[in-house]
Formats: structure tokens, C-alpha cells, sequence
């Protein structure tokens, strides 16, 4: 994806940035949505840019449309990515503070942790969520908030008459394995997490967070809101 962001940031244009998944068919990521602006958003994102305060540490910030957007608001925003062509394109492109820094090790006291464009699926697997939730509580500030969406992809399982027949039974539904490529550049697979509501919100509530439902999007994706409770 970071060869993909620099090419685009350089040249105003890319090749396709093609996603690969063991288990359907090849798929890709329209590399200028990356670019976005604020006014080109869909709804859930310009909700949850709208609600964050304090210091806000955009998690896997890519391109930087997010924290560009809320440093235009006159929010002081902490942008981290493990790439460092995105680091690098997010620094062209006037994002002020930005780190190369994996989310499981960063260190710091957040307000607002920002984490859109199915952020969460960085735990990767839902035995891990009492770890992502226990590295939250270190980095949150008393009163901290997470602004994250998800997507609940049952109903890709459905058959015709719209029952979840064909769910996996060896692992929760939404873990998934992809691996990108841009032109020759490939990258290596990795796990990504999809969550529904009441999974998140089982797995929250057991490590000491509330999470509130803050909308719901037109392709079963949905925003909350959580916080770690005194």
C-alpha cells in the first residue's frame, strides 16, 4: 500500500493496488479514495472526525486524509503507519507530527484514538481483542476515547433465503487473510478482523470498556465509540 501512496502522491496517478484472500476473488483498493478530502467522506467517517477532541492518534493513517482533515479543524493529531513510503507521502503532504510505529507498540496518553477504514482489523484475530483492549487502557488518557468501524460480514455466509448457512465453524466468521500487491511490489499475507456489534461489544464490555453505537452505514459497516469505564 505505501508504494502504491507514493507512486499516486508523486505522479497523480497509480496502477492498481490489487488485494488477494485465500478465500474469494482477487479484489482491489481504489488508491485516490486514499486521498480524500474531508467533503468526499462517507458519513460514518466525517461522524467520527467530527467527534474527536483532545490529542488523536490516527492509527494505520495511510495517505492522511484523516489527520489532514482534523488538523484543518485545529485538532493536534499524532498520524502512525508501518510503512515508510506512508510516512514519508504523509509528511510531503503536510501532516505535522508523524511517526513510523506499529499500533501493538506504541507508547504515549491519547484522548481520542482514531482507528476508520475498518481500523480494528488490525487485532487481526478475536482471541487477540483482550490484548488490543488491554494495550487501549495504556494508551488512553482518563476519559480517552476509540472511534473505530467495522464491518459485521455475515451476510456474505447467507445462502438465498438469507440464513448464515455457510459460516465457518473452525474460526469466527470475520477472520480473514489478505495480501496486497502493487505492480511488482508484493507483500506478505497478514490476518484482518472483521467484526459484528455484539462481538465487539461482548469482548469490550469483558475488559472494562463501554462502546456505544454511533452509527450504522449502508453496507453493514457501522461506527462506535469506547471507553474504558473507572
Amino acid at each position: 500500500m505505501g508504494s502504491a501512496i507514493a507512486d499516486y502522491f508523486r505522479n497523480g496517478k497509480a496502477a492498481r493496488l490489487r488485494v488477494f484472500s485465500p478465500d474469494f476473488d482477487e479484489d482491489e483498493i481504489p488508491v485516490p479514495d486514499l486521498f480524500r478530502t474531508f467533503n468526499e467522506m462517507p458519513p460514518l467517517e466525517k461522524l467520527a472526525l467530527r467527534q474527536a477532541r483532545g490529542h488523536v492518534l490516527d492509527v494505520g493513517a495511510g495517505a492522511g486524509c484523516h489527520s489532514l482533515a482534523l488538523q484543518d479543524m485545529g485538532i493536534r493529531t499524532t498520524a502512525i503507519d508501518i510503512s515508510p513510503l506512508s510516512v514519508a507521502t504523509m509528511r510531503q503532504r503536510g501532516v505535522m507530527h508523524v511517526v513510523e510505529q506499529d499500533f501493538w507498540q506504541m507508547t504515549g496518553s491519547f484522548d481520542t484514538i482514531l482507528m476508520l477504514m475498518n481500523g480494528i482489523g488490525i487485532v487481526g484475530s478475536s482471541n487477540r481483542l483482550p490484548a488490543f483492549f488491554a494495550h487501549l487502557a495504556t494508551l488512553l488518557a482518563p476519559g480517552g476515547q476509540v472511534l473505530a468501524d467495522s464491518t459485521d460480514v455475515r451476510y456474505i455466509f447467507d445462502d438465498e433465503e438469507g440464513d448464515s448457512a455457510f459460516l465457518p465453524t473452525d474460526h469466527y466468521y470475520g477472520e480473514w487473510q489478505y495480501r496486497m500487491q502493487y505492480k511488482a511490489v508484493k507483500g506478505g499475507w497478514f490476518p484482518w478482523l472483521y467484526l459484528d456489534f455484539a462481538t465487539l461489544s461482548k469482548a469490550a464490555t469483558a475488559q472494562g470498556f463501554s462502546v456505544e453505537m454511533l452509527g450504522e452505514g449502508e453496507h453493514y459497516d457501522f461506527l462506535v465509540r469506547m471507553v474504558r469505564r473507572p
